[in-house]
């Protein structure tokens, strides 16, 4: 990258954005965070932090990761009052290469260039390099991306894997299934269950299923009460989660053939490591019957990195403006 080109990075959620600029050595720096909800438009946030970059003069190019479907040029943020066309976007900015891509995708893009310090292996196995690689993520809902190896680098398979269907495999999972098509409503996809208000859906249940008093508790309370050991329904429940999730991220290893690992993403798991180390989640995760020697050996990660959507961002821009130098 040459002095007069500037690279800018985005991680947009609902509540927060972060910005920052691609160094030569492909890390990110400068890196600031803003409140959305103080800003008018995502066009406002940028060229505030532009302003601060000295970018007169200067080429930019950017690749902004964002919570929302990005298909069309007209994208509706999902938890945000903003609203605006691609193309506007690039000419206001006065950006010479722009790139949206979608908050998993840049975090699948992050994925190969994680180190033992931005990862936790849960569990055996050994990642197989150039073989396709999954990631789900429990949070708000449950993000599903996976990556494939090519010529050129990596490609992300998008989607939305986290809305198939749930498919219970045991006695408290056929009684958490009744309870919730009793009570909620006529199809139960995995993301019902792997996400924060799912954590909650699962302790209602168990309190339903044992007969306890209602009781109210968040994601947050459930497994704060489940870690240390003041409540036995908050801990049962907690389980039951790690045990869903285990054969939720065996589903994608078997689908894609998983040898470069499956990884875990989101705000909820990395909050308690320990707990998922010492569940059954691992044990989920190889229990699929005869195919269960097909994946054995296939790694399970769960993300500890602050910053994968700035990481999979720089990683994602680099290689498109690469492959287009190479297309000249």
């Amino acid at each position: 990258m040459s002095a007069s080109t500037i690279n800018l990075v985005a991680d947009i959620g609902g509540t927060n954005i972060r910005l920052g600029l691609v160094s030569n050595d492909g890390s990110t720096e400068g890196i600031k965070t803003y409140q959305c909800d103080r800003y008018n438009s995502l066009a406002d946030v940028i060229c505030e932090y532009l302003a601060l970059q000295y970018c007169e003069g200067k080429t930019i190019n950017a690749c902004l990761a964002i919570a929302c479907p990005v298909e069309t040029d007209q994208i509706t943020m999902t938890n945000l009052p903003w609203t605006f066309s691609q193309s506007a976007l690039k000419k206001e900015l006065n950006i010479s290469q722009l790139f949206l891509i979608n908050d998993y995708t840049a975090i699948a893009h992050a994925v190969p260039s994680l180190t033992d310090a931005q990862k936790v292996q849960i569990g055996e196995g050994q990642a197989v390099s150039d073989k396709p690689i999954s990631i789900c993520g429990p949070g708000t809902g449950l993000g599903v991306a996976n990556l494939i190896p090519t010529t050129d680098g990596w490609c992300c398979l998008g989607g939305e894997g986290g809305h198939v269907d749930f498919a219970p495999i045991d006695a408290d999972e056929v009684k958490i299934l009744n309870y919730l098509l009793e009570s909620k409503q006529s199809r139960i996809s995995y993301e019902q269950l792997l996400c924060g208000k799912g954590l909650e859906q699962i302790y209602q249940a168990f309190l339903s299923i044992g007969n306890h008093p209602k009781n109210i508790l968040s994601a947050e309370q459930i497994s704060a009460k489940a870690i240390d050991g003041s409540c036995s329904i908050c801990e049962k429940s907690l389980h039951q989660f790690c045990n869903t999730l285990g054969s939720f991220a065996g589903n994608l290893a078997l689908t894609l053939g998983c040898f470069g690992g499956v990884y875990i993403a989101g705000g909820i798991v990395p909050r308690f490591i320990s707990f998922i180390q010492n569940s059954d989640f691992r044990q989920r995760f190889d229990a699929k019957g005869r195919l269960s020697s097909f994946i054995n050996n296939i790694p399970t990660y769960v993300i500890t990195e602050a910053q994968p959507g700035l990481i999979g961002a720089s990683a994602y821009i680099r290689q498109q403006l690469s492959s287009m130098k190479g297309q000249v």
